[in-house]
C-alpha cells in the first residue's frame, strides 16, 4: 500500500527533525512535490533541504515554485532570497523586505523563521548567506 502524501509529508519532516541526512530526505519531498504538486509547504521544504545540500539551482527553481503557489508564506521568501544569493542573482531585497513585513505582522510566523534559521546554521554552521539574511531579518 502506498503512503498518502500527507502521510509521507508529515514522517518526512519527522525524519528532518529527527536529524536524518538531507541527501536521504531530499527523495522523499521530491516524490511529495511530484505528487502534490500544488503543495507550497512541500516545495519549501524541498527548496530548504537543496540549500543545506549546496544545490542552490535547485533551491531556487523549488523557492519559486513554493513563492508562485503562496506568496504570503515568509519561509518560502527567505528560501527564495537564499537561493538567489547562492547563485550570485539580484532582486532578492523584495523579497526580504517582504518575509520582514510577513513576520513583523505574526508573532508565529516571527518565532518559525528564528527556529528555521538557528536549525539551518546548526546544520550548516558556515553558512555565511544565512547568518546575513538573518542579520537582515531581525538587526
Amino acid at each position: 500500500m502506498t503512503e498518502t502524501v500527507e502521510i509521507l509529508f508529515d514522517t518526512g519532516l519527522e525524519r528532518y527533525k529527527a536529524g536524518e541526512s538531507v541527501e536521504t530526505l531530499i527523495p522523499v519531498f521530491k516524490e511529495v512535490c511530484d505528487r502534490s504538486p500544488r503543495s507550497s509547504s512541500a516545495w519549501i521544504c524541498l527548496a530548504w533541504l537543496y540549500l543545506l545540500d549546496n544545490k542552490a539551482n535547485l533551491a531556487y527553481k523549488a523557492a519559486q515554485k513554493a513563492v508562485k503557489l503562496n506568496p504570503q508564506d515568509p519561509q518560502g521568501r527567505i528560501n527564495l532570497a537564499l537561493a538567489m544569493l547562492e547563485t550570485g542573482q539580484k532582486g532578492l531585497r523584495q523579497h526580504i523586505d517582504f518575509a520582514q513585513q510577513l513576520i513583523f505582522v505574526n508573532e508565529e510566523w516571527k518565532e518559525e523563521v528564528k527556529n528555521s534559521i538557528e536549525d539551518g546554521l546548526t546544520r550548516k554552521p558556515d553558512w555565511k548567506n544565512l547568518a546575513k539574511v538573518k542579520s537582515w531579518l531581525f538587526e
